[in-house]
């Protein structure tokens, strides 16, 4: 029988040119995951978490999701992983609808609460869930629904 080993895990991290901001309102955080998307805004869905610390300035970012035209698949526990690694207090979540309509799905309001409840039992706070199209955003908050 062949021996297993195990295996090292590590968090890597990447420098770039995006600036540490604080999220203080939704339109914040618009700016801020807008500068991630590129051609895929319109093509094909994707979805990104921020990473804030107690004062919501941002730690970093992960894109979290990649899918088609009309879905993505997004692991909550991935987003808890990124969260607990790199000590972060608080998460925005967003992707985007290549369709141009911001109206959230049931798919992603479902996300939406399964993940603010899994943050809530680590004691991380999910501050907003976000669709962008290309010219308009959806924000959960603002809606009272986190």
């Amino acid at each position: 029988m062949e021996t297993q080993t195990m295996k090292e895990f590590s968090i890597k991290y990447r420098k770039t040119d995006f600036e540490q901001i604080q999220i203080l309102y939704s339109g914040d955080a618009d700016k801020a995951f807008r500068k991630f998307y590129d051609d895929d805004l319109n093509v094909y869905e994707s979805a990104y978490i921020l990473l804030l610390n107690s004062s919501n300035k941002t730690k970093g970012f992960v894109k979290v999701g990649q899918g088609g035209i009309n879905s993505t698949s997004v692991d909550i526990r991935l987003i808890c992983k990124f969260a607990i690694d790199t000590l972060s207090t608080a998460v925005i979540l967003c992707h985007n609808h290549p369709s141009g309509n911001r109206t959230p799905s049931r798919q992603d309001e479902v996300l939406t609460k399964n993940l603010k409840k899994a943050l809530e039992i680590l004691d991380i706070k999910l501050i907003d869930s976000l669709i962008i199209t290309a010219t308009d955003f959806y924000s959960f908050a603002d809606e009272g629904l986190i």
